[in-house]
C-alpha cells in the first residue's frame, strides 16, 4: 500500500523536522475518518506481512521508585536526564537530541498508546520488553505492566520479555567515568531457586497468558540476555534444573512447551555445548556489537562508518544460521540503528561511536535483512527480525522520532515492511 501525498496518515511520519511545533503531530477534525481507514490499511498489510519486525524496549523512562536506591535520576523522568543532560562530543554525534514525542513517562497508557499506533504503521508489530530482577524484587516493571500492557490498543501489537540478567553497574551514573569505577556492581543480577521460582510464576501469570503475548508454534518465547552469565551463576546442570523447571510450569499452564531464545551465545565450542544441552530453540542478537565489539573499541583503527558496521555483523548471518542449523536451532537476524553512548558518561569522557548512522542507510540494511529473512527462515518458524531499538536514546539506537531525522526511521521500516510487502 503507497500512501498519498494528501494522507493525513503519512503526514504523521514525513512532515519536516523544521516544521514540528508539538509533541504529536495534530490533525484537522475532517480527517479523522481517513486517518481510521487508513490506519485500518496498515494494520491489515502488516498483519499480511512475511516478517515480523521486533524492536527492543528500554523500559527506563519513567520514575521507577528503584532509581533512588542507586543514586540517579532525581528529576522523576529515568534516563531521559542522562539525554538531556548530555552535550555533543565531536561532530556528528548523537548528543544534544531531542524527543519530537516529548520527555514522555512510559509507564503513561496514554503516551504508550500513540507509540503503540506509530509502530505498527510503520511495520514495527512485537515490542520484545527489557526485564529485570534484582535482589528479590522486579525492576523496571510499570513501562510494561502500565504503560504497554495498560494502553487500550496495546492488543493491536504482540510483545514478548527479554530476561535482562547482567549485573547493575555505575553504567547508568552519567557523574562516574571509566576511570572511576564505571564497572563497580551494586546490585548483582545471580538468582537464587526460590527467585526462580517466583519469577517462573510471575511470567506465566502476569504475561504469558496474555492473548497478545508473541508464541512460536504455541509456544510463549522467552528471550535470556546472557546464557553464558545463566549458566555461571551455579552452573550448567543447575542451569539446567532451572530451565526445566520452567518448561514443566509452563506446560502445566497449557501451552505445548517453551521457545527458549538467547542473544548471541553461539560462540566457541563450550556454549554451543551449553546451547544443545540447556535446549535453545533460537538465537539472534541485541544489536550488532554482539559481532563487531573488539573492531569498535579497536583503539588503533579508526571508529567504524555505519556501513561498514552493517556489513560486518550481516556478514555473520549465514554463518550463524549454518553452525546453528547444525545443531537444530534458528538463527533470527537483528537490524540495528547505531550506536553512541557518550549520554552515560562525565562530559569530559569521550566515548568510541559509530559514525555516519542515516535513516536511508538503515533502509537499504533493513531491505538486507528483510530478503534474508524471507530466504532462510521456512515454516513453522516466524521470520522474525529483532530490531535495536525502539527507544534506546543514550545508546544513540532508536526508532521514535528526534529533531534531526524526524520520523526518519519509521518511515524507513514503513517502507521496507509495509509498502513492500509481496
Amino acid at each position: 500500500m503507497r500512501c498519498k501525498e494528501s494522507c493525513p496518515v503519512k503526514s504523521l511520519f514525513c512532515h519536516k523536522v523544521k516544521n514540528v511545533r508539538t509533541v504529536a503531530p495534530r490533525l484537522p477534525q475532517r480527517a479523522v475518518g481517513v486517518v481510521c481507514a487508513a490506519v485500518v490499511g496498515l494494520a491489515a498489510a502488516v498483519s499480511a506481512a512475511r516478517c515480523d519486525v521486533a524492536a527492543y524496549v528500554w523500559p527506563a523512562y519513567h520514575d521507577e521508585p528503584r532509581w533512588a536506591e542507586l543514586g540517579i535520576f532525581g528529576d522523576g523522568k529515568g534516563e531521559w536526564q542522562n539525554l538531556y543532560e548530555s552535550v555533543t562530543r565531536t561532530p556528528g554525534d548523537r548528543q544534544e537530541v531531542k524527543p519530537l514525542w516529548g520527555y514522555a513517562d512510559e509507564s503513561d497508557p496514554v503516551a504508550v498508546a500513540h507509540k503503540i499506533d506509530a509502530a505498527v504503521a510503520a511495520g514495527v508489530n512485537v515490542f520484545i520488553y527489557d526485564w529485570y530482577w534484582y535482589g528479590g524484587r522486579p525492576f523496571l516493571e510499570e513501562a510494561l505492566d502500565k504503560g504497554f500492557l495498560g494502553a487500550a490498543n496495546c492488543g493491536r501489537m504482540k510483545f514478548f520479555i527479554m530476561y535482562a540478567n547482567h549485573d547493575v553497574d555505575k553504567l547508568w551514573d552519567n557523574r562516574v567515568g571509566t576511570a572511576d569505577g564505571k564497572d563497580k556492581v551494586v546490585w548483582p543480577a545471580k538468582i537464587s531457586d526460590a527467585d526462580w521460582r517466583l519469577i517462573v510464576d510471575r511470567w506465566i501469570e502476569k504475561y504469558f497468558k496474555r492473548p497478545n503475548y508473541y508464541k512460536i508454534e504455541g509456544k510463549p518465547v522467552l528471550s535470556i540476555y546472557s546464557l553464558r552469565g545463566f549458566v555461571a551463576w551455579d552452573g550448567l546442570e543447575k542451569a539446567k534444573a532451572r530451565l526445566d523447571y520452567l518448561r514443566a510450569r509452563v506446560k502445566a499452564a497449557g501451552f505445548p512447551g517453551l521457545h527458549l531464545q538467547v542473544i548471541g551465545g553461539n560462540k566457541g565450542t563450550s556454549m554451543r555445548e551449553a546451547l544443545v544441552a540447556l535446549g535453545v530453540d533460537s538465537t539472534t542478537s541485541y544489536n550488532w556489537t554482539d559481532n563487531t565489539w573488539d573492531r569498535m573499541n579497536d583503539e588503533t583503527q579508526p571508529e567504524l562508518d555505519y556501513d561498514e558496521w552493517g556489513e560486518l555483523s550481516l556478514g555473520m548471518h549465514d554463518r550463524w544460521q549454518k553452525a546453528l542449523k547444525e545443531i537444530g536451532m534458528t538463527y533470527f537476524p537483528n537490524l540495528s540503528v547505531g550506536w553512541d553512548t557518550n549520554a552515560r558518561y562525565p562530559k569530559s569522557e569521550t566515548r568510541r561511536i559509530v559514525r555516519n548512522s542515516t535513516p536511508e542507510k538503515f533502509e537499504r540494511f533493513a531491505r538486507r535483512v528483510k530478503a534474508w529473512a524471507e530466504k532462510n527462515l521456512d515454516a513453522p518458524r516466524p521470520k522474525l527480525i529483532t530490531v535495536n531499538s525502539w527507544n534506546e536514546w543514550t545508546e544513540g539506537a532508536y526508532l521514535e522520532p528526534d529533531d534531526r531525522f524526524g520520523y526518519g526511521y519509521l518511515d524507513a521500516l514503513r517502507r521496507v515492511f509495509v509498502e513492500e510487502v509481496r
